[in-house]
């Protein structure tokens, strides 16, 4: 009887489905998942210009490593318009697999059961702030509100929200995007609210500032993108600090002398939350791309795009981080502070309601 019960095996569960998986465990390890990741050949993503945290490099970087096909819908697509694209997709081949999002529509997303819980390898490594506790969402890199300005187009660059409502800035300072759809652009306005009283429970101010700035004919609605920074529809332009410097060094040398602050009257730094589609038609390369995103090369790529991976910490201990990349990113004072979210949710409340108003 020692004999025969020693001999007995515990039964093990049988490789998960990728659709289903939530974690590459479930599917027999990392190899099992790469093979069915290969086996779709495809990934379909939404929402991702080039320039925007390093995302060409990303892209670029795991179609060479696995041989996967990356298509992206709509590159400068709004957080909103990953959300409806993924709401109304439905099991079409053509949906989403992933989404790239702020983490506030994360979180809509989430309780609209859109979302997949899957937890990547380094799952556990990732604040707990800065992750849903069922893994249907994790943030991947962020960045600091600046203030981007071509400085052969304007004399004197503003370098804080209160110099954006001086005169010499009429019809030149745009956002990016319409905040009650753009993570971009709901920033910005958190970050106006910050240089005027606001605080996290009191985003008011911060429309108040745009309705100012508006009637002071400084606010231009046009949308600013790479195209419109190019192109000098755009002039001013408040957006992450990632894009705007990254807007710097793909225009240097074409005309555009890209100069960038981070307003020191207006501090507010955020991350951006990655998550799979519950309806995924590549549920396998939806899955590897998290991995891929979440892995020490993919937050050096991060890097290398001037945002800030959300794992910094993590791999600067374990010595995966590429410390020279590090070293080229804007220097800030003090520890980031985030809303909870609490604030998030009233905060998204009220400019969803007060932004049209604003805007006229």
């Amino acid at each position: 009887m020692v004999v025969l019960t020693a001999c007995e095996a515990t039964p093990t569960a049988p490789p998960a489905k990728p659709s289903v998986a939530t974690s590459a465990d479930d599917m027999g390890g990392m190899d099992a998942l790469i093979a069915a990741a290969k086996g779709e050949g495809r990934l379909n993503a939404i929402a991702l210009p080039r320039d925007w945290a390093n995302y060409g490099g990303l892209i670029d970087g795991f179609e060479k490593k696995y041989g996967i096909k990356v298509s992206v819908a709509n590159p400068q697509g709004s957080s909103q318009d990953e959300i409806d694209a993924v709401r109304k997709g439905g099991r079409g081949r053509r949906a989403p697999d992933v989404i790239d999002v702020a983490d506030t529509f994360a979180r809509a997303a989430a309780r609209r059961n859109l979302l997949a819980p899957y937890k990547v390898t380094a799952y556990d490594s990732i604040p707990s702030s800065q992750k849903d506790p069922q893994a249907r969402w994790a943030n991947n890199y962020g960045g600091y509100i600046s203030i981007g300005c071509n400085a052969k187009r304007v004399k004197i660059c503003p370098r804080t929200f209160a110099d954006l409502l001086k005169p010499r800035y009429k019809g030149k300072v745009s956002l990016d995007g319409d905040p009650t759809r753009s993570g971009a652009a709901f920033a910005g306005v958190y970050a106006a609210a910050l240089a005027n009283e606001g605080s996290f429970d009191d985003i008011r101010p911060g429309l108040d500032f745009f309705a100012k700035l508006k009637k002071r004919g400084n606010f231009n609605p046009a949308e600013s993108t790479s195209a419109a920074v190019e192109s000098g529809q755009t002039l001013i332009g408040i957006d992450w600090d990632y894009v705007n410097l990254a807007y710097a060094d793909q225009f240097h040398g074409k005309g555009v002398n890209w100069q960038v602050a981070i307003p020191f009257d207006g501090s507010f730094a955020q991350y951006y939350a990655l998550a799979v589609n519950k309806r995924a038609p590549h549920p396998a390369a939806a899955r590897l791309w998290q991995e891929y995103l979440f892995s020490p090369e993919g937050g050096n790529l991060r890097l290398d795009g001037y945002a800030r991976p959300v794992l910094l910490d993590a791999m600067e201990k374990d010595g995966t981080l590429d410390e020279a990349a590090a070293a080229k990113l804007p220097t800030v004072e003090g520890t980031p502070q985030f809303p909870t979210d609490a604030q998030l949710e009233r905060a998204r409340e009220m400019v969803d309601r007060g932004w049209a108003k604003t805007s006229g």
